[in-house]
């Protein structure tokens, strides 16, 4: 009752005459209405929205506004019946109001359309409101400002709505086409974005319908000028919104609007620029069935890349000797500025549509370079900025897409893009040195992009032009009137260029390049900072070399560096990315110049140490530390004792984290051996006494000790030869009995590792107990590994008696039933090959065809093992046999389909060139791997309960984290557009574990392809929403509700990758889904961590 009383007080308020009462009052029911107890009966329903209609018109604006604010609660709040009575009076008053009282009433409609959560009152309001609409747009007499606001209304409803209006679909359609030849520019505007928020829910005969009417008016001949700008206009947002189902009607658009472009009079500029925009979206959203025109739109993209028909530059880009005079007629002609000079804008949809066709045609990069490379670095000079960082970006996009196609790549034949690019390289320095003197900040930050771009994908290129962009580096570094963000490009560009070509090429430019760089050590921005200490993390070593004989003076640089460097390390208070960067930097320093810094080394020891004790830097400085430690023994003040104990107390794990990471104990390891082999021969016997007793110590109860006991031994053992510590071998393999993992796991790895020291009396007796002691196979097997890997990567070779031996041994346990022995005997046969290719490759390929499933998976996988990063002698060997091993992909085994798989993403990430000519082949017989496949699902009968064990999952999940390798190194390869659909769309519908890497796929071929991702997002959307809306069951233990957090969130982060390419021209059903993600609270809490990662 005492509520009633309220809501009576302040509806009679809302209606008096003085505005302060109204305003009040309305707020007072803005409070009202926010509470979620209030429900109001029938009676105050009707009077509640008839009062807040009335206020929608009140003189005072900020009342009118809060009515507005009322209404979008009320909706919450009353009947169906009562919403849409409100919505029809607010269309009436649209239509039918002055013209102060239409704006409030379109706000109010919208806000009405906003705010509908059912589909149910979505119908119900449609009914009443498109009618009203259609009539507002299409009725005679009409203002411009009504049809405005209808139009507005129509497009926020169908992007909405869509999909569930398909009986008006036909009707809208019809009144929408007749207002693209209205003679308001803004009628036409709005009706071009209405079509286009109907076309992606149009059935494909009415797509056709209103894509052969736009295509009619763009062939009349009469048709005014701007009329044909909003018709490709028009053409343009149809393929935008429609994706891939836009390409049937490509025959009919693409030569109407490249006869529009170049037919079009000289002052049409839009024209033109409508034309390419239009095109652009043709080629990353029809990607198959723009093909055939690709070579056309190029020309005429490179055409219109240099329209500039009000100036004429006479310049010479390419002169090697530019005057100052030169300069400043080039500042001048930068500052030439005319108004109605609009080409720029054809020169820029130009940029962008020749950058959609090198993102989506990776098969036409050496045409590209032949065609477009030298006129995109032409137009460096473009004088207006807006259009130069389009060219740079576009410039940009074909590197990168160089970089894709070509990663893994070593050889350079004269067709390959790499080889292209290189010719073309001082070209881009002698123009890009041009814009590094420009004043514009936006500029010089573009520029330096460039450079980077060219330097990660032609790492060696610049070793004969350096000399020419050392001014650049220096005035951004150096000018006052640089920002942050030009400061880190150009720091990002010194470290990556410095880091990739050979140390002399710097050695005239360091006293140059020291001074501003060791300045920006100093600066307040941390991110400035921390790139300024990795710069001189690689100066340290351009400086001093590992190689000597250069014969260049590193002393007058070693004081200036550490004291830039010991400034940051010593101060506490700074970022923790910059503590780190300080902490490595500072290691390098030591590890080079500790000859030069013996006054200093006591100083800046105990600092390093005490990082250790921290959490944070542990991991940092050990590694910082291992690689001096040699050099400390001797020059530091610091015992070995003292440095040897520093280094034992890092491995104790601190109460708070509960442990030491296993790496970090590796580095600690290693740190252990270097300074005792640096310390000699006297204290390295102690040391290993002293740790082999840790081992005997039956008593000992901590694993960490032993753990650390025995992976020094192995660090000490690979380096020295350790056989005069006797029975060392068997105090290592007592370990093996430990009931922990990590001590067993441990123990194997200092057994191989002390053989390595002493081959010839430890290799024997490693052989001996595989054979004699069947229990500890497994861990006798690693040890042997870790001897043939070393042996591997020294490139040393066993004697011949050996090879026999071990070969012999390996081969007797390929068809072991246990898959850790196969896949440990695979990685020795796979070193083994590294070492002796002549004689295992044949070896391994004889055995392809054995009747053994085990042993054919067993050989492929030895091959996976065998191909590794560097050159090396077996690849000349395995080249022309490869197909013998990766064809096994279509084995009728699983097991050997698999190691297949796995086979052939390592030689695509490794080696990818071996394998390019039989992707044609070998990509079909992947694809279906990735398929569920019924014969390998079986359901074991438990009992109580029937279990569904599908034995092809392991091997979609590899084939999908194949495909994954293969984008990155063979993209030019992969038809993205033939495996979205319908192979990884299956895949985002599987398994938990063929999920993940398939959400991994999309995000990445969003980013590498994403003219093909757009051409189907919405047929993608189906699995994804699935995904993120799936529940777990209320039985479900923790590891499965953690692992279904994990999945959601891993589909979040492709839908945000999908979201950043789509922008607003995607189809309805994503928009669905990204509305959907955004009402639900949970959801959105992740989606918006996920998209600031």
């Amino acid at each position: 009752m005492a509520a009633n009383l309220v809501m009576t007080g302040i509806l009679e308020k809302m209606t008096g005459k003085d505005k302060d009462y109204r305003y009040m009052a309305t707020s007072d029911l803005l409070n009202e209405l926010n509470k979620d107890s209030f429900k109001p009966d029938s009676d105050l329903e009707i009077k509640l929205s008839n009062i807040i209609i009335q206020q929608l018109d009140d003189v005072a604006g900020d009342v009118s506004g809060l009515a507005v604010k009322c209404l979008a609660l009320l909706v919450k709040k009353v009947s169906e019946a009562r919403i849409v009575e409100m919505a029809n009076k607010l269309c009436d008053k649209l239509l039918n109001a002055k013209n102060q009282h239409r704006d409030i009433a379109s706000i109010a409609v919208k806000t009405i359309v906003a705010e509908i959560a059912t589909q149910s009152l979505a119908q119900s309001i449609l009914v009443v409101v498109t009618p009203q609409l259609i009539k507002g747009i299409t009725g005679p007499g009409m203002s411009t400002e009504i049809k405005c606001e209808c139009l507005d209304i129509l497009c926020d409803i169908l992007h909405k709505f869509g999909n569930i209006m398909v009986a008006d679909h036909e009707l809208l359609l019809g009144a929408l086409l007749s207002q693209l030849n209205s003679n308001q520019a803004s009628v036409r505007k709005k009706t071009v974005s209405c079509i286009a928020s109907l076309a992606s829910s149009l059935s494909d005969d009415l797509l056709a319908k209103a894509t052969v009417e736009v295509v009619q008016n763009l062939r009349s001949k009469g048709t005014k000028s701007e009329m044909t700008r909003t018709n490709i206009q028009m053409i343009g947002a149809l393929s935008r919104a429609v994706g891939y189902r836009f390409g049937p009607h490509l025959g009919d658009t693409v030569p109407v609007l490249i006869n529009y472009c170049t037919s079009a009079s000289e002052n049409d500029e839009e024209l033109r620029e409508y034309s390419l925009q239009a095109l652009e979206s043709f080629l990353l959203r029809c990607p198959r069935d723009i093909s055939s025109y690709c070579d056309e739109i190029l020309h005429l993209s490179l055409e219109y890349l240099n329209y500039d028909p009000n100036f004429t530059d006479n310049m010479e880009e390419d002169s090697n000797e530019e005057s100052h005079e030169e300069e400043e007629d080039d500042e001048s002609a930068n500052e030439y500025t005319d108004d109605e000079d609009v080409s720029w804008k054809v020169r820029r949809a130009a940029a962008k549509c020749l950058a959609a066709l090198i993102v989506s045609r990776p098969e036409l990069l050496s045409k590209l370079y032949e065609e477009a490379c030298p006129k995109l670095i032409d137009r460096f000079k473009e004088r207006e900025e807006n259009v130069k960082m389009d060219v740079f970006n576009t410039f940009i996009e074909l590197l990168r897409q160089t970089g894709n196609v070509t990663k893994g790549q070593n050889d350079m034949n004269e067709l390959s893009p790499r080889w292209l690019l290189k010719q073309e390289v001082p070209k881009i320095v002698r123009s890009i040195t041009r814009q590094l003197r420009e004043k514009s900040i936006k500029t010089k930050v573009g520029a330096f992009s460039v450079l980077k771009e060219l330097v990660i994908v032609l790492p060696d290129c610049l070793a004969d032009l350096i000399g020419s962009l050392i001014p650049g580096i220096e005035k951004a570094l150096s000018d006052k009137s640089s920002t942050s963000n030009l400061k880190i490009e150009a720091l990002i560009f010194t470290r990556l260029v410095l880091a990739s070509h050979s140390p002399p090429v710097f050695h005239p430019h360091i006293e140059a390049l020291s001074g501003p760089v060791l300045s920006a050590v100093g600066e307040r921005y941390y991110k400035v900072t921390a790139e300024a200490l990795r710069v001189c993390g690689v100066v340290v070593r351009v400086v001093r070399p590992d190689t000597e004989g250069f014969g260049f003076d590193f002393k007058p640089y070693v004081q200036p560096i550490y004291n830039a460097i010991m400034s940051r390390l010593t101060n506490q208070d700074q970022d923790q990315e910059v503590k780190e960067c300080a902490i490595s930097c500072m290691g390098l320093v030591v590890a080079t110049f500790g000859d030069s810094l013996s006054a200093e080394l006591p100083a800046c020891l105990p600092v390093l140490v005490d990082r250790m004790g921290n959490e944070i830097t542990r991991l940092t400085a050990v590694k910082a530390l291992q690689n001096f430690f040699a050099a400390l023994v001797n020059s530091a003040n610091t015992s070995f004792d003292a440095l040897l104990d520093s280094l034992l107390s890092s491995a104790k794990p601190s109460p708070q984290s509960g442990g030491v990471a296993k790496q970090a104990l590796y580095s600690i390891a290693q740190c252990v051996a270097v300074l005792c082999l640096a310390a000699g021969d006297q204290k390295c016997l102690s040391t290993v006494e002293m740790l082999t007793e840790i081992l005997k110590d039956d008593s000992s109860t901590n694993s960490a000790k032993q753990h650390l006991a025995l992976l020094c031994l192995g660090e000490i053992g690979r380096r020295k030869d350790l056989s005069s510590h006797a029975h060392i071998e068997n105090i290592v393999i007592e370990s093996f009995q430990s009931p922990f993992e990590e001590i067993k796991s441990a123990a194997s790895y200092a057994l191989g590792n002390i053989a390595v020291g002493n081959l010839s009396k430890y290799l024997p007796f490693i052989l001996d107990q595989i054979d004699n002691q069947q229990k500890k196979q497994y861990l006798l097997l690693h040890s042997l590994k870790e001897v043939i890997v070393r042996q591997s990567v020294d490139k040393a070779e066993f004697q011949d008696s050996s090879v026999e031996k071990i070969l012999k041994l390996l081969f007797n346990h390929c068809e072991s039933e246990e898959e850790g022995v196969r896949n440990v005997v695979a990685e020795c046969l796979g070193k083994v090959a590294l070492i002796e290719p002549a004689k295992l490759v044949p070896a391994l390929k004889v055995r392809t065809t054995s009747s053994a499933a085990f042993t054919r998976a067993t050989v492929v996988i030895a091959v996976k093992y065998s191909i590794v990063e560097r050159p090396e002698k077996i690849d000349e060997i395995i080249y022309p046999e490869i197909s013998s091993f990766l064809m096994l992909i279509k084995d009728h085994d699983r097991h050997v389909r698999r190691a297949a798989v796995l086979a052939l993403s390592t030689f695509a990430h490794n080696k990818p060139n071996l394998i390019k000519g039989l992707l044609s082949e070998l990509l079909p017989l992947l694809y279906d791997q990735t398929i569920v496949k019924q014969e390998l699902i079986r359901i074991v009968d438990l009992g109580p309960f029937k279990h569904i064990v599908d034995d092809g999952l392991e091997l979609r999940k590899a084939a999908f984290e194949c495909v994954d390798t293969l984008l990155d190194s063979c993209l030019d390869q992969v038809n993205p557009s033939s495996f979205i659909v319908p192979y990884l769309k299956s895949g985002l519908d599987d398994h938990y574990d063929v999920k993940m890497p398939c959400h991994l796929i999309l995000s990445k071929l969003a980013d590498k392809c994403p003219s093909a991702v757009l051409a189907v997002l919405d047929s993608l959307v189906d699995p994804l929403q699935k995904t993120i809306n799936f529940k777990p069951k209320q039985d479900a233990v923790k590891q499965e509700v953690d692992r279904n957090e994990d999945m959601i969130r891993s589909a979040l982060r492709a839908i945000a990758s999908l979201n950043r390419i789509s922008g607003g021209d995607c189809g309805l059903k994503f928009k669905s889904l990204m509305s959907e993600i955004s009402r639900s609270p949970a959801l959105w809490e992740k989606y918006y961590s996920i998209r600031n990662e």
